[in-house]
């Protein structure tokens, strides 16, 4: 890359105007970089040696729009650690400056929305955050946010009740109020949530999740849904699952070790999960019946 342009983007932490870089280089040889791949476009008339990730796309913004973005939504979710959604565009508050929604940026208008400081940045705080962003998704992924809030502790159960109420009468705050009593902060995983609310759904006995049992041999194991009484547990068994020889190996041994303690073990894919959830339900009622029956 021109010399002039790196010392510029090292100037910059990463990040240069277009106006900086034709007061070094021409605007031919402006062109010849980013047609080369040498500088990237992250927003219009902001360039980076590479393509950053999400907090330097804000950084970024910062600059285009001369002032500190306010992440909201999905990219606060994600600052927070419970975009359970991998979102993709980068989401901020209206910056009160001329700014259009653009490819891969969106522009909302959240007038008092309460703000907090994560990594230096605002962002709609994180109770708001997970509230707004499960009143846009469909139930399953809207209980899969609410748990994820809970599981990184970003907020509270009663902070979330909160935000629930401030957002009264918008769209979507009446499902996302008939989901809140199970929002749990055990789930490790979205599809693990999914999963549970076909539980709710199908009016199954409620598990205790991330369950232990003892092996044999005093090993521990760790399952997703447990039934105590029944003696019955649940895995959700996820795309990777078995991706490899050692995983395998590992997996089966664990499963081995559950059942060798007189457990049931009812492994759970996204296909039951989605596609088939009366299925799920009727092969966990099944299991937690039989069990029942032969104690």
């Amino acid at each position: 890359m021109h010399s002039a342009a790196v010392a510029l983007l090292d100037k910059g932490d990463g990040f240069a105007t277009t106006a900086e870089l034709l007061a070094v280089m021409t605007r031919k040889e402006l062109r010849v970089q980013i047609r080369n791949g040498g500088l990237v476009r992250v927003w219009y008339g902001v360039y980076a040696a590479s393509a950053p990730d999400l907090r330097g796309r804000l950084a970024a913004l910062d600059l285009f729009i001369r002032q500190h973005a306010v992440a909201c939504m999905g990219t606060a979710a994600a600052l927070y650690g419970f975009d359970v959604e991998n979102t993709s565009q980068v989401h901020v508050l209206d910056p009160g400056v001329r700014m259009r929604p653009t490819t891969g940026l969106m522009v909302h208008q959240r007038v008092g929305a309460p703000l907090q400081r994560v990594d230096g940045r605002l962002a709609t705080a994180p109770a708001w955050t997970a509230v707004e962003v499960a009143r846009q998704l469909r139930r399953p992924r809207a209980l899969a946010t609410l748990d994820a809030a809970l599981h990184v502790n970003a907020c509270s159960r009663v902070q979330l009740e909160s935000a629930v109420r401030e957002q009264k009468g918008r769209r979507g705050i009446v499902q996302v109020r008939g989901l809140l009593p199970y929002a749990d902060g055990r789930a490790e995983s979205a599809m693990e949530s999914e999963a549970r609310l076909v539980m709710i759904d199908y009016g199954l006995p409620m598990p205790e999740l991330q369950y232990e049992i003892v092996g044999l041999d005093g090993t521990v194991y760790r399952v997703d849904f447990a039934w105590p009484k029944q003696r019955v547990v649940a895995e959700y068994e996820s795309v990777d699952w078995h991706a490899g020889r050692l995983e395998m190996i590992r997996d089966k041994k664990r499963y081995a070790g559950v059942q060798e303690v007189n457990w049931t073990l009812v492994p759970i894919t996204a296909d039951d999960v989605r596609w088939e959830p009366w299925r799920l339900a009727d092969r966990l009622r099944h299991h937690l019946s039989r069990s029942a029956a032969a104690s």
